[in-house]
């Protein structure tokens, strides 16, 4: 048996070797089948170029496949919604269905469902390759749309690199990115929003909801059409120019990408297409996920790894989107989908509870990703810290690019709400974000959308609570405010200055933006009040609000100003628990951090390398909210003592209460 690299790299995982190698070889044995030894990936891969409506040069094809179906036509306003048999589809081999059809049989946007027969009912259903899809605003009905312009979208900028070193993700959601109480749209977060994530130096945006979703409070992780970019904020053209323009900016653009689980509904999703609950999904008790209230893929299946393979390659193809982050893929990974686990030791991720067929989807499908686009970011929100998951395939691992650190957030939110501001240890704050497997990349971050929702808290909310409704203008601030600005400052600066890969950030959470994430829904009136993100605070030059902003701008602007971050490991200097105070060093870069709240220190005594400090960023700076307590004119030298047998000298500091510095040595 091969022993492979992940597991030279790591002695811990020797016991579990044969495990590791027999997925590894699972995995090939799957890629060997599906490709038939004869083609790559990225050939198996296109589906969507076959299945769903394509036009031809003398008219049109359509092509569904639904292996119980008797019979399958289409109805939609070129024929009145009635079956018509110059409409039915014909039965060819392995369960696909095929129809041709003249030019003038359908037109750009009409509308259109497939009708679904089978032995003992029917039904009404949307094509499960439909690329548009559209919600009819008085009945609220779901439909596929004949997409077809004259001039479809041309993209200026043909070939896109990411910057990514270190990535620097903003994380969005079109339809809630206006400080308007309405859904926002592609345009209006191109011409609005973009301009503001360039301004703010992040590199890539994560966009949340682009499959189309029956409903809107789902966040997007209810998927109904697979290849459909959902139509609420606009067409399948403008989310194009939106991505063709974010890369004239230099800017990367990757989706959240729902392939962990999809939606019930039968007549707008996959549930029981063809009649059959099995189709796309597992049969009997694993049908259902048991939190979610949706239905679960059955890998081992080729015809839904053709299906989601297929669905990878074309968001990568036709829309150039520049990646994914997978969602959920701890409940991919695991047969109890995580729910209940504790993930307390190396026997958790080898225990016969593990899916080999999601393992073996999840490896199969960043393989192809990277051959369709080598430059491609592949991201997995995964919380067991299963190991592998992030180091290449011929490694042994599952091969994306990168983790979530969802330890990180959920560190933060323990911290603030259970532990006393005196009883903050500063080196286990250091140790708590840099608790990482060094071999994986990870991205790291102090809150995502997820701390956002309604039910849970943002950081600002958790330091401020009531008091930001009041006294958030410069000058009208209260102890409670002054904290938690000073604070959420801390917070961000050591999660982002300690990454191993990239630093994520969700849309208004850098600014503080006030309160929860709510979308329209029965129990609040089918309000939009908390469905948007209000620009006009971090606007406003009087308001705290526009401080964290800038602070957030300049801490960006850093981070991509020290070239290859990532390859400056983070060395710790110094910890004194009872002092509260921790600093380290990135290259020339060093961060000194003092979570004392109640005492500041003068000539405060660090060991570093011998040389000239100047302050490169200061959180107490009066422009970020502070009280601009320190002179960051002055250089700092450091001074030789005879005791020191480390190579390093005493850099003497001022180190103002609640607050962290910079400084970078000459």
């Amino acid at each position: 048996m091969e022993i492979l690299p992940i597991v030279k790299s790591d002695p811990y995982l020797e016991p579990y070797a044969g495990a590791i190698y027999g997925r590894y070889e699972y995995f090939r044995q799957v890629e060997a089948k599906i490709t038939g030894g004869t083609q790559t990936l990225s050939d198996f891969a296109t589906g969507y170029l076959y299945f769903g409506l394509h036009r031809l040069t003398d008219g049109w094809v359509f092509r569904e496949w639904a292996p119980n179906a008797t019979a399958i036509f289409l109805i939609g306003d070129f024929n009145n919604w009635q079956k018509h048999t110059d409409y039915q589809l014909k039965k060819l081999q392995n369960g696909i269905w095929e129809v041709r059809l003249p030019d003038y049989a359908m037109t750009h946007t009409q509308l259109y469902k497939l009708l679904v027969e089978w032995e003992g009912g029917g039904g009404e259903r949307i094509p499960a390759w439909a690329r548009r899809v559209v919600q009819d605003e008085q009945t609220k009905i779901f439909s596929a749309q004949v997409w077809n312009p004259l001039q479809p979208y041309n993209f200026k900028v043909k070939k896109f690199v990411p910057q990514n070193d270190p990535l620097l993700i903003y994380e969005c959601h079109i339809g809630m990115s206006g400080s308007e109480e309405k859904v926002s749209t592609y345009d209006e977060f191109r011409t609005k929003v973009l301009p503001r994530i360039a301004k703010a130096g992040y590199n890539c945006i994560q966009i949340m909801a682009i499959q189309e979703h029956p409903y809107y409070g789902s966040f997007g992780y209810h998927v109904s059409s697979f290849f459909a970019a959902s139509s609420r904020f606009g067409t399948p053209d403008e989310l194009k120019h939106l991505i063709d323009e974010a890369h004239s900016m230099g800017i990367a653009v990757i989706m959240d990408i729902v392939h962990s689980h999809a939606v019930r509904n039968e007549v707008e999703g996959l549930g029981r297409f063809d009649g059959t609950p099995y189709q796309y999904f597992h049969g009997g008790s694993r049908r259902e996920h048991p939190a979610w209230d949706s239905l679960c893929f059955d890998y081992a299946k080729p015809a839904v790894l053709h299906f989601l393979l297929s669905n990878c390659k074309f968001w990568l193809e036709e829309y150039k989107f520049d990646g994914f982050r997978f969602d959920g893929v701890t409940s991919m990974l695991y047969r109890s989908h995580g729910l209940g686990e504790a993930f307390t030791g190396y026997d958790s991720y080898y225990n016969l509870n593990q899916d080999g067929d999601a393992i073996c989807y999840l490896t199969i499908a960043n393989k192809l990703i990277h051959e369709v686009n080598p430059h491609a970011i592949s991201i997995a929100e995964e919380m067991s810290g299963m190991p592998g998951l992030a180091s290449k395939v011929d490694d042994g691992g599952i091969g994306f690019d990168y983790r979530m650190a969802m330890g990180i957030p959920d560190f933060w939110i323990k911290y603030i709400k259970e532990v006393k501001d005196e009883d903050w240890k500063a080196g286990h704050i250091l140790w708590e974000v840099t608790n990482r497997r060094a071999d994986e990349k990870t991205i790291s971050y102090a809150e995502s959308h997820d701390q956002a929702l309604v039910g849970d808290k943002t950081i600002i909310f958790r330091l401020i609570d009531s008091d930001m409704y009041w006294h958030m203008q410069r000058g009208d601030s209260t102890l409670m405010v002054d904290r938690g600005i000073a604070l959420h400052k801390m917070i961000r600066l050591i999660t982002a200055t300690t990454i191993n890969g990239g630093y994520l950030n969700f849309m208004g959470n850098e600014f503080g933006h006030p309160e929860w994430i709510d979308f329209p829904r029965e129990g609040n009136g089918w309000s939009y009040k908390y469905a948007r993100r209000q620009w006009e605070l971090v606007d406003n030059e009087k308001y705290l609000y526009h401080a964290l902003g800038a602070f957030d701008q300049k801490m960006i602007e850093l981070i991509k100003s020290v070239p290859n971050y990532n390859e400056q490991p983070v060395e710790g200097l110094w910890d004194n628990e009872r002092d509260q105070v921790v600093a380290y060093k990135r290259g020339n870069l060093l961060f000194v951090f003092n979570f004392n709240g109640a005492e500041s220190f003068s000539d405060y005594g660090i060991l570093a390398d011998k040389g000239a400090y100047t302050t490169v960023l200061n959180t107490d700076n009066l422009d970020f909210g502070g009280y601009g307590r320190v002179d960051e004119a002055v250089e700092h030298l450091t001074l030789p003592e005879p005791e020191n047998s480390f190579g390093k000298e005493w850099l003497k500091l001022y180190l103002p209460a609640r607050s962290a510095m910079v400084l970078k040595r000459k």
